[in-house]
């Protein structure tokens, strides 16, 4: 949605609102004026780009606009064309599958435009806006702070990645009955993907990670996910290392869930705005809705989101009944180092924008300042050994996304020294307290 917008500022075009999927795995009939409030969005635009929200007659008929796919990652240029040319003379064109469809980088006031609309015209209706704050001041109630949890661990997750998770042949019949919808996959190879990171962390995984930290059994913690493919018997290692465990589900009534609980998309809705008003973010995979709360953390005032280093982490678990707590404790933390969520972890220009907005971000000092600073910084981490979060934001993403990105943040990494010659200080490791601070 808000690429189309930029889209239609480049081809000077009238944007008609925006169709939303709705034969995806999800098969959720929202349209978007039942999640998003579209007179805002249209009048906040108005100066930017013309919207509608639907095609004129044509000489008394509906218009039939002109289909057409898009490369993925293009530019500005690529727009005027590829696009423009058929746009011109069509007068009207549908530019189908728009995930991904322009490029990461774009000249300054383009990025500017991504930013007013992401932050400032695209907004939830009421409803869902209304029960999103119900749902954080009853959390507010229940702790002072509390950690959110973005859980992809839904059976379409898993087998879209290919992963395996220690179910047998049950499991991967399961998934593998879901995973022939894409015809386009690759065959899997499980523990490829496993050593890659690109696994999405168990709950029990993201538990231990999180008492790992120093997140103490005491920390009340909601959870913001779909069906968990193996239910209550995957969820209960998790519940048992935090109790104070809290959903939609468990925080509201089925009664005033129940005009949002037949669309995800609304559900996912009222998720984003807890997750969003967390003190501590946390997710157990690198997703589209990540990356979205990320930077809209670091656009409104910076607050944390961790990661995990999954690639690393990987090799930890498996070796986890082969050490102690503490050795565990020990690596995980170090292996952590630059998945925190520290205010300029990611370096301006690094990342999908969406996740580090830096074009829009205002700084407080000056200029001679921030620069002297980012030399410093830049100087410590060589004489360090270790780049934090640097990312090649051109990869290409899979085909069909379904909120999981192909390229994350562990591949471009380079590997930190052994946690034995590594071991961090207290000004190295942020601290829960910090995490949690006001």
């Amino acid at each position: 949605i808000v690429d189309s917008v930029v889209a239609a500022y480049i081809l000077n075009a009238t944007l008609v609102v925006p169709r939303l999927d709705q034969r995806s795995y999800w098969k959720d009939a929202s349209g978007f004026a039942e999640i998003f409030n579209v007179d805002r969005f249209i009048s906040s635009l108005s100066r930017d780009v013309k919207i509608i929200k639907e095609l004129p007659l044509k000489e008394g008929k509906p218009w039939i606009p002109r289909r057409m796919a898009v490369p993925r990652k293009c530019n500005e240029r690529c727009y005027q064309t590829r696009v423009l040319p058929v746009l011109t003379k069509k007068q009207a064109i549908e530019l189908r599958k728009f995930d991904y469809r322009l490029s990461n980088r774009l000249e300054t006031d383009l990025q500017k435009l991504r930013c007013r609309v992401n932050y400032h015209a695209l907004t939830f209706t009421d409803p869902i806006l209304d029960m999103g704050k119900l749902l954080v001041e009853r959390m507010r109630m229940k702790a002072k702070h509390f950690i959110a949890l973005h859980l992809r661990f839904e059976p379409d997750m898993l087998a879209f990645t290919g992963c395996y998770y220690g179910g047998g042949d049950k499991e991967r019949r399961e998934l593998g009955k879901i995973r022939r919808r894409w015809k386009a996959l690759h065959a899997s190879n499980p523990e490829k993907m496993r050593r890659q990171g690109r696994c999405p962390l168990t709950p029990e995984e993201i538990g231990l990670m999180l008492r790992a930290l120093g997140f103490g059994s005491d920390v009340h913690i909601y959870v913001a996910s779909g069906e968990v493919y193996g239910g209550e018997e995957t969820l209960a290692p998790l519940k048992a290392l935090f109790p104070n465990f809290h959903s939609k589900e468990t925080i509201a009534t089925e009664a005033e869930l129940a005009p949002f609980s037949s669309f995800s998309s609304r559900m996912a809705a009222l998720d984003y705005i807890v997750c969003d008003e967390s003190d501590v973010f946390v997710s157990n995979n690198n997703g589209n809705m990540v990356r979205m709360i990320a930077g809209r953390r670091r656009y409104f005032g910076h607050k944390p989101t961790i990661r995990p280093n999954a690639k690393k982490l990987y090799k930890l678990f498996m070796a986890r009944n082969n050490m102690t707590w503490e050795e565990f404790a020990t690596n995980v933390q170090a292996f952590q180092v630059g998945f925190m969520g520290a205010p300029k972890e990611v370096k301006p220009g690094r990342g999908e924008f969406h996740e580090n907005p830096t074009s829009c971000i205002c700084e407080t000092k000056g200029t001679e300042t921030i620069q002297k600073e980012t030399q410093e910084e830049d100087h410590e981490n060589d004489n360090n050994g270790r780049d934090t979060a640097e990312v090649n934001d051109e990869q290409d993403p899979i085909e069909e996304d379904l909120d999981w990105i192909e390229d994350d943040y562990s591949d471009n990494i380079k590997d930190l020294p052994d946690t034995d010659s590594n071991v961090l200080t207290k000004q190295e490791q942020p601290e829960v307290e910090e995490l949690f601070s006001d």
